[in-house]
């Protein structure tokens, strides 16, 4: 089994770029259950970046955007949209005030696009981490690659779908 770095330590890590491309319609995070089934039931999402749920993720990202890391997130999603995919949506707020920028891509548009298998993040070009999920979209663990090919692959991946997705502030679910 492979030693990967926490994520915090790996952001802290970024001097020029953080990206991130999630490609999933839908995710079974333990840690936010709760707060999914909530906003199935009345719409009502946590969006308050001072919020004791988001106080580490935004203090990470404002961090790394201070020391100047451009942090980037871009989802593809199917539509219609899942409802996981609309409270992502409903809670990007929150990524906006720390300071990431965020575009969402229709699958449909997403075609021409060599991807790799998994979401990843991508730091300053030359290190990923593949954030692997099981079935039912549990986290699967994280793996690290520092492999040229791989790295040059989520690059290019990446940008290809920033430059066809549609800003946050765009995009409509």
């Amino acid at each position: 089994m492979q030693n990967v770095p926490d994520f915090s330590t790996m952001l802290k890590q970024a001097t020029r770029s953080a990206v991130h491309l999630e490609m999933r319609d839908s995710y079974g995070i333990a840690a936010e259950a709760a707060q999914f089934e909530e906003f199935k039931r009345s719409g009502a999402v946590d969006d308050d970046p001072g919020s004791e749920n988001w106080s580490g993720w935004v203090s990470q990202v404002r961090e790394a955007v201070g020391r100047g890391v451009k942090v980037r997130r871009a989802r593809i999603v199917s539509e219609p949209v899942t409802d996981y995919i609309r409270y992502e949506h409903a809670g990007t707020v929150v990524n906006l005030a720390a300071g990431e920028l965020v575009r969402w891509l229709p699958r449909r548009r997403a075609s021409g696009i060599a991807l790799p298998g998994n979401d990843f993040w991508l730091f300053d070009g030359t290190v990923v981490r593949f954030n692997h999920f099981t079935g039912d979209g549990a986290s699967g663990g994280p793996e690290v690659c520092e492999d040229p090919a791989v790295t040059k692959l989520c690059a290019r991946a990446f940008e290809a779908v920033w430059d066809r997705a549609i800003p946050h502030e765009q995009y409509s679910v």
